[in-house]
């Protein structure tokens, strides 16, 4: 498919790379930052090239590594909070909007990155000849 109106087509060498994709949030065919709906919900497709991302099965698979390396962050911070300046119960709140800046920014970053892999690779969902 090409690109906008007067523009040259989409090839995969003008494609984004996995870093500059993840990081803005770039569709992996166009690099037009489309591939969100929402803070972590993945449009059907992307606004640009009208590439269909409703065919990727991204799933939870970010979500399970954010569960461990956020929650080690937060817990291993929240630990020596505790044993170093031993401050009042409710400056442990603090910890709160960290935690859901860290898994929201984590959740785009980690969808964003699954799908362009998936996407570079041609992988898809399997399916049954008949």
């Amino acid at each position: 498919m090409c690109g906008a109106a007067g523009a040259p087509p989409i090839t995969r060498n003008t494609a984004p790379g996995l870093a500059a994709a993840s990081l803005k949030g770039q569709c992996p065919r166009c690099g037009t930052p489309s591939l969100f709906s929402g803070p972590v919900a993945l449009a059907d497709t992307c606004r640009h090239c009208g590439l269909d991302l409703s065919g990727f099965n991204v799933g939870d698979g970010p979500a399970a590594f954010l569960i461990l390396i956020i929650g080690t962050i937060v817990a291993v911070g929240a630990i020596w909070m505790e044993l170093a300046i031993e401050p009042a119960w409710y400056a442990h709140l603090v910890w709160v909007p960290i935690l859901l800046g860290l898994t929201l920014y984590g959740l785009r970053l980690g969808k964003a990155a699954l799908l362009y892999q998936e996407y570079q690779h041609e992988a898809r969902e399997g399916r049954l000849k008949e």
